[in-house]
C-alpha cells in the first residue's frame, strides 16, 4: 500500500497519484502503526478490520487503467488493488455496518466478504465511497441489482461513489440511501 500509484493519460504519461504516508510518518505523528496482510479484531473485539477482500463477483475488477511502481522504479498494472481494507461494527440493536474506503475490491464483494465474515449477524447499513464514477460507471446497473441481496436499511455513499449511482441508488432503494457529507451525522 506504501507503493506509489498512478494512472496513465492518454498520451501514455503516468500521473502519480498522492502517496499513502510512511509508517515513519504515521509513527512521528503518533500512530500505533501495525502492518499486516491479517485481518484483525480491535477494541476488545468491537471493530473487525478486514483483510485482503475475495473477488467473487463477476463485474467488480477494481480500478481500471491504474499502475504501481515497482522498486525497480518501473510501472507496473495494479488494477486489483489487493491492499484495501473495510471496517465492520456491530451496532447492538441493528447489526453490522461496513465502512468502506473507495471500495476498489467493489461494494458487492465487500459486503458479501461482511457477511460471510459474520453469517449470523445481519447487515443493517454500509457508509463509504462506492467508486462508481468515471470508468468504473459500467458496472452501476450491476451494482445496484445486485445490491438489494443485502436488504440493507442504510446506504450511504460518499466521495467517490458519483452522481451517477447515487441517482441510481436512490431510485431503486428509496430513503434508505443517506449520501455522506463532512459534518453530517447518523443516529444508529
Amino acid at each position: 500500500m506504501f507503493a506509489p500509484r498512478a494512472t496513465k493519460s492518454g498520451d501514455g504519461q503516468f500521473r502519480p497519484m498522492e502517496l499513502v504516508p510512511s509508517v515513519d510518518v504515521l509513527s512521528g505523528n503518533g500512530a500505533d502503526v501495525i502492518v499486516t496482510r491479517d485481518e484483525q479484531l480491535l477494541f476488545d473485539e468491537t471493530f473487525y478490520v478486514s483483510g485482503e477482500v475475495p473477488r467473487v463477483t463477476p463485474f467488480e475488477r477494481g480500478f481500471p487503467g491504474q499502475y504501481r511502481q515497482t522498486a525497480a522504479g518501473s510501472w507496473e498494472p495494479d488494477e486489483v488493488m489487493p491492499d484495501e481494507r473495510f471496517v465492520v461494527i456491530n451496532v447492538a440493536g441493528n447489526g453490522l455496518v461496513v465502512f468502506t474506503a473507495c471500495s476498489h475490491a467493489g461494494l458487492i464483494n465487500v459486503l458479501t466478504h461482511a457477511q460471510a465474515r459474520f453469517p449470523d449477524i445481519p447487515l443493517y447499513g454500509v457508509f463509504g465511497g462506492f467508486h462508481l464514477s468515471g470508468v468504473t460507471e459500467p458496472i452501476i446497473p450491476e451494482t445496484v441489482e445486485a445490491l438489494a441481496q443485502f436488504d440493507l436499511e442504510l446506504i450511504s455513499p460518499g466521495h467517490c461513489t458519483g452522481w451517477r449511482a447515487l441517482s441510481a441508488l436512490a431510485a431503486a432503494y428509496g430513503e434508505r440511501v443517506v449520501p455522506s457529507a463532512v459534518g453530517k451525522t447518523f443516529m444508529l
